[in-house]
């Protein structure tokens, strides 16, 4: 199969783009989205199931046409670096569910207040994702050395992770907070779900406004390393596209899936360090041995189950008879 084949079609992205228009509204306004209400276990796993679910319907039909328009061979190449790429996004993910934990925490957001601000972020983090995407997209096909350079800095974050996996960030030193306190208007305590409030004819923000500046950094940060990490899958714009926003997707429901037992994966962030530093290491010596779609997939999955169950293992409660 062709390396630079592309296959997405102008038909396909405007589906693509309308159906994610589409499943936000739904979000929004048709399963509660616009009511304040704490998100029970129940409820995020079916979501999760349901998003998991979409993804996989749609990579199944990603098959199906590719294989009728390009033959057998393409269909199954792109089935799975759509699999895999999706894969290692939803592992990422877990990085940024420890950051919005601690982010909440530090805002003593209600637990019925954090949906709203997941909504948004979603969102977000959806036009931020598509615009350097595309960026990274003719970067890399105008310049193909733009791969090394992504390998390198996967590399380089997957160490720095690993060093600095136990550190406490402290927010209260944050600049771009710091900043933002400094610029607007804050009333003393939140205001229900409101970003913002007017007060005497002033347009004054909510504490809850300052929680949605700091859940957007963190996605904008994330997706630095995220997206690079795809393209060492693939450099098909569509594929690296789908497969990121069907993981974003998906991310509000996990972390409300996991949030009650975050500290039991703690081990994670290991993992997910060595994940960066396979991806960035397979970018680095593409020239030189290519490794398959289907193995990549194969070491990424190794490694997240292998630090999954050691978290489960470190963290099992004492036996009653002891």
């Amino acid at each position: 199969m062709d390396a630079t084949l592309h296959i997405g079609e102008p038909w396909m992205w405007a589906a693509f783009v309308g159906f994610v228009l589409a499943m936000l509204v739904v979000d929004l306004f048709l399963v509660g989205g616009n009511k304040a209400h704490k998100v029970g276990f129940r409820e995020a796993a079916t979501w999760s199931f349901v998003w998991f679910s979409l993804a996989m319907l749609f990579n199944l039909g990603l098959w199906w046409h590719l294989k009728g328009a390009y033959g057998a061979e393409v269909a199954e190449a792109k089935s799975m670096e759509f699999l895999t790429g999706y894969l290692i996004e939803k592992a990422l993910a877990v990085d940024n569910i420890f950051v919005f934990l601690m982010i909440f925490g530090y805002f003593a957001v209600p637990a019925e207040y954090q949906r709203r601000v997941l909504i948004y972020g979603v969102i977000g983090a959806i036009v931020m994702r598509a615009a350097m995407i595309l960026a990274g997209a003719w970067l890399v096909t105008e310049f193909h050395w733009v791969l090394y350079l992504f390998g390198a800095f996967l590399v380089f974050t997957g160490v720095k992770m690993l060093m600095a996996a136990e550190a406490e960030p402290d927010l209260g030193k944050n600049a771009a907070l710091v900043w933002v306190k400094r610029h607007i208007r804050m009333t003393p305590d939140y205001r229900g779900e409101k970003f913002w409030v007017r007060e005497n004819g002033v347009r004054v923000f909510t504490p809850l406004f300052l929680v949605l500046v700091m859940i957007e950094l963190s996605d904008l940060v994330f997706a630095v390393d995220s997206i690079p990490a795809i393209f060492a899958i693939t450099t098909d714009p569509f594929i690296v596209f789908t497969s990121n926003i069907f993981a974003i997707l998906g991310l509000r429901a996990m972390y409300f899936m996991l949030a009650g037992m975050a500290e039991r994966f703690h081990l994670l962030k290991y993992g997910l360090a060595m994940v960066l530093v396979f991806v960035g290491a397979k970018m680095l010596v593409a020239d030189f041995y290519k490794i398959p779609v289907g193995l990549s997939l194969g070491i990424v999955g190794l490694i997240i189950v292998t630090f999954m169950f050691a978290s489960l293992w470190v963290t099992r409660k004492p036996s009653a008879s002891r």
